[in-house]
């Protein structure tokens, strides 16, 4: 096929237009080049919501130990456990001792 026979092609005069060879590079230039290229841009937002989804999943498993956490407080003796081990708590009439190994000791 010759050049002049490739000219008389209605395709051919479409592609060649001025215009639509601006808009061609123009859409490539957007989609793929430029910083804030459509395929860049997507991989980030994929990046983002890849680590949203991670924070939810740890949100989610503090939450639930924290509930359990809250279900074994709500009994009298969860509580009594907790404020002995905590706060060093004691009933009346008991004596309580503390041992401390030379290295957890502050200095």
């Amino acid at each position: 096929m010759t050049l002049k026979e490739l000219k008389t092609k209605w395709w051919w005069k479409i592609l060649t237009n001025k215009y639509v060879l601006i808009s061609i590079v123009f859409a490539i230039w957007i989609l793929f080049l430029d910083a804030n290229a459509w395929l860049t841009s997507q991989r980030e937002l994929e990046l983002q919501i890849n680590k949203k989804k991670e924070n939810i999943a740890f949100y989610k498993r503090g939450i639930a130990a924290d509930q359990e956490k809250i279900k074994i407080l709500k009994d009298s003796a969860g509580i009594e456990k907790f404020a002995r081990e905590r706060y060093l708590m004691k009933r009346d009439n008991e004596e309580v001792f503390i041992i401390q190994h030379e290295d957890s000791i502050k200095d």
